[in-house]
């Protein structure tokens, strides 16, 4: 029996997930659950990542309290945000999150002092969002207060494993997110950091999901009561180790990585940049074992957990509940999930309403209607990106695999299903920390050598759910 932890931090809550594996399953339990504010200060929001250290600290007391032995430690989060370090090996400052407004027009602005949409999308073949690394340095390099080229440049899981053991890493998966990778030489591209201002030697040693980091610094094993554990590089990007627990045999499939973001793709066994991809605005993002998930990100259930919020005490608190409103409703009206006016209103209701005034259309009245129109909007979406994925495939699509807490709910599946005429397989629901544990499992189990191997394991160790259309 091995144990491993799984640090999976998300866009609004982290936690950890403690697994134990035989070699036939794996077994989890959520063994930490903490919350990953996004903090506004200056008319910008950060991310408060001495809390998410923090936290990471509290779980590993917490394992040497219950006198459990691990065999590593591994992280992932989401992409494309970073964090600077200066020569001292501190933190300087908080880290920019992705969702601040201080990107908003620094793609245009990018385009038009340093390079072209097409040679952009040529070198890397990444979606072009506002938020991506690239054009977040472009814009912190003209504006911020310290010197970026004295500071050393971390994605968000490889700050995290530079706080814990002290060596700087560029884990792949996180960086094929950042719009500054080059999926041809498997290197952030020389030419791309020249733009900025920005050096390779900046970042650290690249390495793929499996390698080990390093142990915790003597301070951390000391304050944890650990010892030297190591730390070994999962698939860092959250979707990319999502996408490792999917539960397939063959190649024949999509999958949907449902939450905050859904993120529609299929795992391809080369980059797939052509004028078609980029006209479609698809992305290659690193996979493990040489693949590329080519996907397109597509808003989740931002919509309408925003609603949500709004709402209160208003809605019934049961999720559940909540989402069988859904069927309550007649309404009829569909709003694009990927319009900007939905990217970060101050009134996420107010914005469908406007959405709707702006059509000629009725807009929805009650709970129920908002419900209905979120969940067949997104099922509409998810069916227009399954299409032009299948026309660029190069094998057939005939089942999707749905991934990641939106799973769960059975409303929103049986509408994606009946949409798209697909069956929907869905789980696991915790993708991710399974994902992260199989990695690491990998790097201390010579027997888990494929990823074929790790989902016949991840196959023996979870319960999945059809909806036919």
């Amino acid at each position: 029996m091995k144990h491993f932890l799984a640090v999976d931090l998300g866009a609004t809550s982290g936690r950890t997930i403690l697994s134990t594996a035989d070699g036939e399953k794996v077994v989890m339990r959520e063994f930490t659950r903490f919350k990953n504010p996004q903090i506004p200060i200056g008319g910008h929001i950060f991310w408060d990542l001495p809390h998410l250290f923090n936290e990471i600290l509290n779980a590993l007391r917490k394992v040497a309290e219950e006198n459990i032995e691990i065999e590593s430690i591994g992280i992932d989060t989401w992409g494309c945000d970073f964090a600077f370090f200066g020569s001292d090996g501190l933190l300087s400052g908080l880290p920019y999150c992705y969702r601040d407004t201080h990107t908003d027009g620094a793609m245009e602005d990018y385009f038009s002092k340093k390079m072209s949409r097409e040679k952009v999308y040529e070198k890397t073949g990444i979606q072009f969002m506002p938020f991506n690394s690239l054009f977040q340095l472009h814009v912190i390099c003209q504006h911020s207060s310290i010197n970026i080229q004295e500071q050393r440049i971390a994605f968000i899981p490889d700050a995290l494993s530079y706080m814990l053991t002290g060596e700087m890493v560029c884990e792949y998966t996180v960086a094929s997110t950042s719009q500054l990778l080059n999926p041809v030489t498997g290197d952030l591209d020389n030419d791309l950091l020249e733009s900025i201002g920005i050096r390779r030697e900046q970042f650290g040693r690249m390495v793929q999901p499996g390698e080990r980091i390093g142990t915790l610094t003597p301070q951390i094993a000391e304050y944890t009561g650990l010892g030297p554990v190591p730390v070994v590089a999962v698939a860092g990007h959250d979707t990319a180790s999502a996408v490792i627990a999917v539960p397939s045999k063959d190649a024949n499939f999509a999958y949907l990585s449902c939450g905050t973001w859904s993120l529609l793709g299929i795992e391809s066994p080369h980059p797939i940049i052509t004028k078609e991809s980029a006209a479609a605005n698809f992305t290659n993002e690193g996979g493990i074992d040489g693949t590329t998930r080519f996907l397109k990100n597509i808003t989740g259930l931002w919509i309408y957990e925003n609603c949500r919020r709004e709402w209160g005490e208003s809605v019934p608190q049961d999720v559940n509940a909540l989402n069988a409103l859904c069927m309550e409703s007649s309404f009829e009206g569909l709003i694009n999930p990927d319009d900007a006016s939905f990217a970060h209103p101050a009134s996420m209701t107010e914005a469908i309403c406007t959405f709707f005034k702006n059509k000629g259309e009725a807009a929805p009245q009650t709970p129920a209607d908002f419900v209905r129109c979120i969940f067949r909007s997104l099922a509409r979406r998810v069916h227009e990106v399954l299409e032009l994925l299948a026309a660029m495939s190069p094998n057939p699509i005939e089942r999707l695999h749905v991934i990641g807490g939106g799973s769960l709910n059975g409303y929103l599946m049986q509408f994606i299903a009946t949409e798209t005429g697909m069956p929907v397989i869905t789980g696991p629901a915790e993708g991710t920390a399974l994902g992260n544990t199989m990695i690491q499992l990998r790097a201390a189990d010579p027997k888990v050598s494929s990823l074929s191997e790790m989902r016949h394991i991840i196959n023996n160790s979870i319960t999945t759910k059809t909806y036919l259309p």
